[in-house]
């Protein structure tokens, strides 16, 4: 409460003014930016979505998740209220409508459920909360319809083969196929100093069908960058139909990241296969497979794997040796020195089939057929003699 006597009346008169018609504005600022989402009321909310289908979010205004979401859901309410749709954009607010809120078993700022039409009992949304995310899970709920086709932007055209991505392009242009991917900071200097050779990566490879070569940078598209859990700049990852499948540590050369690519994708590059086997760096050396390419990955020679998960101390400590293990047979045919990340998704399925139930645990396949666990010590030496060993035991039979 505002307490004013009356000698400060005169002096204090337009400060109170100004204060009133500042609460004013604060009042209605929410609502002015909103001119195009249905708000709804415990009064009208059942009636309003017994008519169509609609998509809506609980919300607080206090509340900094949906104080974020605020400028998306109002293009999303932008472009799909204002056309002949099946689909109405809407929000309530919980703060003033706390019995709906209640009915509608929200218990969280910002709940996103989309209502079928008819239907009381919403679906809720699970996924990130960027526009082609949003519109995809609509277009999902409406049975693969197209009406919302215009929300979706239009692809990253390349730059002598270089693709800049953002939030709106992203999921949909990774979703498929195979690409290689640079998470960046424009005042990175790291970033900076790998820029002309991330360049030079894609015009090299700007003729290749069966790779994309791109770039996000995180300062503008941070949503992405936290749904890949980007922790440092530059982050350069492998990504397999939508899915996280590597993360490059190597050498930033062009040799380097060439070769990888090639090492990824299975080619057999000459011209990376000749690089010197002193090299300091060796993304080539170790194989990463998951669960769609490890049958394929292993099924010639002997190869020893390492099943593993990031978090684990004990795989942090053995992973420069397993890496100097991998330097070492560089070049031979025979021998393939392999890594599986069990947390990762696309390896869950394959780890649970061969059996692993700690990390890192190391096998030895031959010919695609397990032959031996090993149990000894990690270091450099003992690592190589047990390879050697199955090595010459194959070669005297």
């Amino acid at each position: 409460m505002l307490v004013l006597t009356m000698a400060d009346l005169g002096t204090s008169k337009r400060w109170v003014v100004l204060f009133l018609f500042l609460l004013s504005q604060m009042g209605h600022s929410h609502d002015e930016e909103d001119v195009h989402t249905f708000r709804y009321t415990h009064d009208n909310f059942s009636t309003e979505v017994g008519k169509r289908n609609h998509f809506v979010m609980f919300y607080a205004p206090w509340c900094g998740h949906c104080q974020r979401l605020g400028p998306t859901w109002e293009q999303l309410a932008e472009i799909s209220n204002e056309s002949d749709n099946d689909i109405r954009i809407a929000k309530v607010d919980c703060t003033t409508e706390s019995t709906l809120c209640s009915e509608q078993d929200v218990t969280g700022y910002p709940t996103l459920k989309f209502y079928k039409v008819g239907e009381t009992k919403g679906i809720k949304f699970r996924g990130t909360r960027d526009l082609p995310t949003l519109t995809s899970f609509i277009v999902d709920q409406l049975g693969g319809s197209s009406l919302v086709e215009d929300i979706v932007s239009p692809p990253p055209e390349a730059v002598n083969g270089l693709l800049e991505l953002t939030e709106d392009t992203f999921e949909k242009h990774v979703s498929s196929g195979h690409h290689f991917v640079k998470f960046y900071a424009p005042w990175c200097g790291h970033c900076q100093k790998l820029a002309p050779t991330w360049d030079e990566l894609a015009n090299s490879l700007r003729n290749d069908d069966i790779v994309s070569i791109s770039k996000i940078d995180c300062t503008q598209h941070r949503s992405v960058c936290s749904q890949f859990d980007i922790k440092g700049y530059p982050t350069l990852l492998w990504i397999e139909d939508g899915k996280k499948i590597d993360k490059y540590t190597g050498q930033r050369t062009h040799e380097e990241l060439k070769a990888y690519v090639s090492l990824m994708l299975g080619k057999t590059a000459d011209e990376s296969n000749q690089k010197n086997e002193h090299t300091d760096g060796v993304p080539h050396a170790i194989l990463s497979l998951t669960s769609d390419s490890f049958k394929q990955g292993i099924e010639k020679g002997l190869s020893f794997v390492k099943f593993f998960a990031p978090w684990c101390g004990h795989c942090k400590r053995l992973a420069p040796t397993w890496e100097e293990l991998g330097k070492k047979f560089f070049g031979n045919e025979f021998v393939n020195i392999v890594k599986v990340d069990c947390t990762l998704d696309v390896s869950k399925q394959l780890c649970n089939e061969q059996e692993v139930d700690g990390f890192p645990t190391l096998y030895l396949y031959r010919n695609g057929r397990k032959v031996s666990e090993y149990n000894g010590s990690r270091n450099l030496e003992d690592l190589y003699d047990f390879v050697m060993n199955h090595l010459k035991s194959h070669d005297e039979l």
